[in-house]
């Protein structure tokens, strides 16, 4: 990995941050790194045992910094003690950080915490930046760019499958997915290289065709790692459910069937709905926002009813907006009743988007067979009240979520990695084309190596320092 100019700048100082989430708890930890660490950690508890290299020391903080008092003293001027800690020093270069570390585990108090964090700054740290740890670990080498971006996604993934996909990038699945790649196109671009330099040595240039199976050879691996960021970034960001249908319909009792609580109020009048409600859901590891919307009365470019409320007016007019922002929509039919005009007005507008129908109260009449009036989009029989069909639902808004893309590892999570494989891809198709054309193989590096900056930039070793802090901003203070 290509390390930056400015890294001395950054190791030459020691930082130090409060680890653990601001709030009482039972341990917090404050965290340092940095050549002072070790020092800077002597003198803010009163270690029992010298630190040693991955081990842990019990240690006393004290209402004011000083050694242990001579038991002879007055015993009125003696430190009080505050709290009992932790310490754990690992030693350059087999840190986090691979800088000297300290972790002091205290108390979740925040008062302690800050204590120790106002002491150690006196003593000569300074406070961290967002990130800085984790920067100071790719910085390093102990992390590639793709592996420090999974720290931040595993702190905060909100289902047990966001923290696998973190938890399979930190040990670097992706980075071995692009490897291979990475190494074929360097030996291309070396030999292609020595074909020109070595021209008068006459030393055999590359055949045409043999670039182009080269060259070929490349792009398959890539294209699939193109195409799962269609079930990386669902993993990684979610989706939105809007639950939309007329009023009395049964939108909130399907709701909470999903959500699996009574999260939206349910009574047999129609209207109850008068605002959005929302609940954060996970299907199969999926995370899934629920919207249950107010009842829709009619098209939006009539007049509203003159009996309707102004709060049922503002509910609908926000219902049709969630509809609009959701990347999925649950259309709830009643099984009892014929479709009306605007129903069908709105399951034509739903063409071309990612959306099915509810036939709900199947538990109170056969089932009928709608197909012809749904404009071609999927349907199932449910009953929010005895929970038939409720299973099924699941499973088609699940497929309907990840368009039927299975997970692997390795998996494209956000938009930066999609894009730079995405860069990839053009710039060997563009070396392709200029090969058919027997373009000097001096242009057909250019494309090559366009292509080699882009998988680079995906691991970080020629992202741009701006790149850099604005990807590390975004995690929290002491990591």
């Amino acid at each position: 990995m290509t390390v930056p100019d400015h890294i001395p700048d950054l190791i030459a100082d020691t930082i130090a941050a409060i680890s653990t989430p601001p709030g009482r708890g039972g341990i917090g930890i404050v965290r340092l790194s940095g050549p002072q660490s070790a020092s800077i950690a002597a003198q803010l508890v009163r270690l029992r045992q010298p630190l040693e290299h991955a081990r842990a020391r019990l240690a006393d903080v004290l209402d004011a910094p000083g050694s242990s008092p001579d038991i002879d003293s007055d015993a009125a001027s003696d430190p009080v003690r505050i709290d009992e800690a932790l310490v754990t020093f690992f030693g350059a270069p087999h840190s986090y950080t691979a800088e000297d570390l300290v972790e002091i585990a205290a108390h979740g108090s925040p008062v302690v915490l800050d204590l120790l964090l106002r002491r150690a700054l006196s003593l000569g740290a300074r406070l961290a930046e967002p990130g800085e740890f984790t920067q100071r670990a790719f910085l390093s080498g102990r992390l590639d760019l793709t592996q420090a971006e999974a720290v931040r996604d595993l702190i905060a993934a909100q289902t047990l499958t966001q923290a696998r996909q973190a938890a399979s990038q930190l040990g670097g699945a992706l980075s071995r997915r692009v490897q291979p790649v990475k190494q074929a196109l360097v030996e291309l671009i070396a030999q292609l290289e020595a074909g020109i330099d070595f021209a008068e040595d006459d030393l055999d240039v590359t055949a045409q065709d043999e670039i182009a199976r080269r060259i070929d050879a490349l792009t398959p691996p890539l294209r699939a790692l193109e195409a799962s960021f269609a079930r990386g970034r669902i993993v990684h960001d979610g989706l939105t459910l809007a639950i939309v249908g007329r009023p009395n319909v049964g939108k909130s009792s399907l709701f909470n069937r999903l959500a699996e609580r009574d999260r939206a109020i349910v009574t047999a009048a129609p209207g109850t709905t008068r605002d959005t409600v929302t609940e954060r859901i996970s299907l199969d590891g999926i995370p899934l926002e629920l919207v249950d919307t107010a009842g829709l009365r009619q098209d939006p470019g009539t007049d509203l009813r003159e009996d309707l409320e102004e709060a049922e007016q503002l509910g609908i007019h926000r219902s049709r907006e969630a509809l609009a922002d959701a990347a999925l929509a649950l259309v709830v039919l009643d099984a009892t009743q014929a479709l009306n005009d605007e129903e069908r007005g709105l399951l034509a507008a739903l063409q071309g988007r990612p959306a099915l129908i509810a036939l709900n109260k199947c538990d109170l009449v056969p089932a009928r067979n709608l197909a012809a009036e749904c404009a071609g989009l999927p349907m199932l029989a449910t009953s929010a009240l005895t929970g038939e069909g409720i299973p099924a639902l699941r499973e088609r808004i699940l497929a309907l979520a990840t368009g039927g893309a299975s997970s692997e590892p390795g998996m494209l999570t956000s938009l930066r990695h999609h894009q730079v494989i995405s860069c990839a891809i053009c710039a060997l198709a563009d070396a392709a084309l200029a090969n058919s054309t027997a373009i000097p193989h001096e242009m057909i590096l250019l494309d090559l190596y366009r292509a080699l900056w882009a998988l680079d930039s995906l691991t970080g070793q020629t992202t741009p320092d701006d790149i850099l802090n604005l990807i590390f901003s975004t995690f929290c203070i002491g990591k």
